[in-house]
């Protein structure tokens, strides 16, 4: 199935002009992250606990249940406000400038209000030297434009990836948004098991407990490890990564980034093409095909060589898909 690209330009999103409001939104979508960790029945490969991009900003990707409750969270990034809602009761705060701590107080605050009493870590997690939450009382900017910003360009990411789900039979991930390291991502997987990773955690264990292509965005920033990268970058690798991958040739000017073990496409090449988003799924599949056919994917079985197009209307025949 096709999918229609987003019409409108896509946006600039330089990092430094907006770094502190980036640097506030990646600890607030921890809050909501660590809420669904807390809440929602567990799923492989903690997707129960990643955020989707919805049509005001970044949300649930559906209902956390416990019990009789059934909460949803959405960071709304057209109005500005952080809101909470279950069958009877709703409620909202502001996203302003304020103090991690202080904006913290308010998240449980607004939870409370609406019946919900929830203990969270509250370490952040993939950060360097991480505060917790109570205790990071530095104050934070927060620019409404760069944050609206965001949403648009990870709008157009989203759009952009799900259209390469459809010449993909095995299983793959939904697009979702990884509030840990606080990138778009989608992901493929060979359907075989990887080899254990000596020392991993716990988290690291389950994500990459089998073999994966992962593509996404990331708006740039410092990794986990201390490695800075001060622009917006298309990404995608594979896990474990075979031999001869980063050399394999992809579309100019993506490159293979030996400090991330990652090919990164510069966001501003994307916003040049004639067509970003096509040049999205490009590189995407570029990427791809590398790490399958180094990796010995069976590729046969895993891709549909030709998506079937509905007709939609009364013709189109109601579809009940297979989990995988």
């Amino acid at each position: 199935m096709t999918t229609r690209a987003l019409t409108g330009p896509w946006p600039e999103l330089p990092l430094a002009p907006w770094r502190g409001t980036r640097d506030a939104l990646h600890l607030w979508t921890q809050m909501l992250g660590k809420t669904l960790l807390a809440l929602c029945p567990p799923q492989n490969h903690w997707w129960h606990t990643a955020l989707r991009v919805s049509a005001r900003g970044l949300a649930s990707p559906s209902p956390a249940i416990d019990g009789d409750l059934a909460l949803e969270l959405e960071l709304d990034l057209v109005e500005h406000v952080l809101t909470a809602r279950t069958r009877d009761r709703e409620s909202s705060m502001p996203l302003e400038p304020c103090s991690v701590h202080a904006f913290f107080g308010r998240y449980l605050a607004l939870l409370r209000a609406i019946g919900v009493d929830v203990r969270l870590w509250t370490t952040p997690v993939e950060l360097p030297d991480p505060v917790p939450f109570e205790q990071d009382d530095v104050p934070r900017p927060y620019d409404p434009a760069a944050a609206h910003r965001l949403w648009q360009v990870l709008r157009r990411c989203d759009a952009a990836l799900r259209g390469l789900a459809g010449g993909f039979v095995g299983k793959q991930s939904p697009v979702h948004f990884f509030w840990g390291s606080f990138d778009l991502a989608a992901t493929r997987f060979s359907g075989r098991r990887a080899p254990e990773r000596p020392g991993a955690d716990p988290v690291t264990r389950e994500a990459y407990s089998h073999e994966v292509i992962s593509f996404g965005f990331w708006p740039g920033g410092v990794t986990p490890g201390g490695v800075a990268v001060d622009e917006p970058v298309l990404y995608a690798y594979a896990a474990p990564e075979p031999e001869g991958f980063r050399d394999a040739e992809v579309p100019l000017p993506a490159r293979y980034d030996g400090r991330l073990g990652e090919f990164v496409l510069p966001y501003a090449a994307i916003r040049a093409a004639p067509d970003p988003a096509a040049e999205i799924r490009r590189f995407c599949e570029a990427v791809y095909e590398a790490g399958a056919t180094l990796g010995g994917w069976d590729v046969d079985a895993l891709e549909r060589r030709a998506p079937v197009e509905p007709r939609g209307g009364a013709e189109h025949p109601g579809v009940h898909p297979t989990s995988h």
